[in-house]
């Protein structure tokens, strides 16, 4: 086989190796700040890594009228969360099937781990699992529109859809970081990555009440090694949408040599350029209140808004 071939493997391996411990470290982190901000301690960064290794060893439960889907939903999730962080633009530019890391195979495998969520909640029966599979759903009709179009706001620019292809174009033209359709198509991102990773002001994930729970309402009948699937599905899709929004606005960093060391150098910004996503988030939840469920659209269409303008400004820009 080709060295191009290996070099791809090797660095879709280290892609998903890394979104899978470094999302759970992305979700410790803000917890960690959110907690310092708070004037509390906090559990350590590494408390979500240990959580999953505890969950996997506990007994696997069902209950009674559920049915297989209960079971698949989780392996559904994490697998359609792999498949993207292994395709997408992370630490490299040319992973294996990066051909095929085009925007709208990417949203549509996001879509596929929401619908399996929500089916899983609905799986059951109960009163909360399926409140927070049509909430879970309704945030997602209007956040997957405002993601699509922002994408390819950045695609006219780029004159290609294929992620990996508009990483490449910005590397080669970076006075287009700063353009207005850049900036605005940045702002509705930011929209959608919170919504699509259920944080404040969407949702609060550390919350206990049953009646406010959006994404943590789908997984309370699950638990021990589902459970801890579900979670670090979560927590993957977390990391990936964190390291589109800094890969594909500040690409800089990442491996576009077919070399060992440029995949280290870029595992390190890759995971610089997370952290300063993760703390800004963190931030912003530390200043936010969460909004009422009906107050929800208001935001995610002022997101579709920033996404149609910075279409708009690419088309009278270019």
């Amino acid at each position: 086989m080709s060295a191009d071939f290996w070099y791809g493997a090797l660095a879709t391996l280290i892609q998903v190796v890394v979104v899978a411990f470094g999302g759970p470290l992305l979700v410790g982190l803000m917890s960690k700040v959110k907690a310092r901000s708070e004037g509390r301690v906090g559990a350590p960064v590494t408390q979500p890594l240990r959580d999953l290794w505890k969950l996997v060893a506990k007994e696997r439960l069902h209950a009674r009228h559920a049915s297989v889907v209960l079971g698949l939903a989780p392996t559904v999730i994490l697998a359609s969360t792999v498949v993207a962080v292994a395709i997408s633009p992370l630490v490299s530019t040319r992973p294996w099937l990066s051909s095929s890391a085009d925007i709208l195979v990417i949203v549509y495998l996001l879509l596929t781990g929401s619908a399996a969520a929500a089916l899983g909640g609905l799986d059951v029966g109960t009163a909360f699992g399926g409140m927070g599979a049509s909430r879970a759903m309704t945030i997602g009709a209007l956040a997957e529109p405002a993601l699509l179009v922002a994408v390819v706001a950045l695609s006219i620019q780029s004159k290609t859809s294929n992620l990996p292809g508009i990483v490449s174009a910005t590397l080669a033209h970076p006075d287009w970081v700063l353009g207005p359709s850049r900036l605005l198509a940045l702002g509705a991102l930011l929209i959608v990555v919170i919504a699509e990773t259920g944080r404040i002001p969407v949702d609060n994930p550390s919350t206990h009440l049953e009646l406010t729970m959006i994404h943590e309402a789908m997984t309370l009948e699950y638990a021990g090694p589902e459970l801890a699937l579900a979670t670090l599905g979560e927590a993957m899709r977390l990391g990936l949408l964190f390291s589109l929004v800094a890969n594909l606005f500040l690409p800089w960093g990442i491996s576009t040599q077919r070399s060992v060391m440029s995949l280290v150098a870029g595992v390190a910004f890759l995971a610089l350029k997370t952290t300063f996503v993760a703390l800004g988030v963190a931030l912003i939840e530390v200043r936010s209140a969460k909004l009422r469920l009906f107050r929800l659209p208001e935001l995610l269409a002022g997101g579709f808004v920033l996404s149609v303008l910075a279409v708009v400004t690419g088309l009278v820009a270019r």
